[in-house]
């Protein structure tokens, strides 16, 4: 997995999903809010499976 994922995008992915998931597991959004792992992970891998894909990267490329 070549890293895609990066920068800020990388910090509101964390965000988001530790968000969701704190207000899944206090029931304030019911079971939807455990979505967040989804964004927290690809936070966390720096790897997003659909932006190959999409032919997207917000990583800064290494050279």
């Amino acid at each position: 997995m070549k890293a895609n994922v990066g920068g800020i995008d990388k910090v509101a992915r964390i965000v988001v999903g530790l968000i969701l998931i704190i207000l899944a597991l206090t029931g304030i959004i019911g079971a939807w809010g455990w979505i967040g792992v989804v964004p927290l992970a690809t936070g966390l891998f720096n790897f997003c499976p659909l932006y190959p894909l999409l032919g997207i990267s917000t990583c800064k490329n290494k050279h």
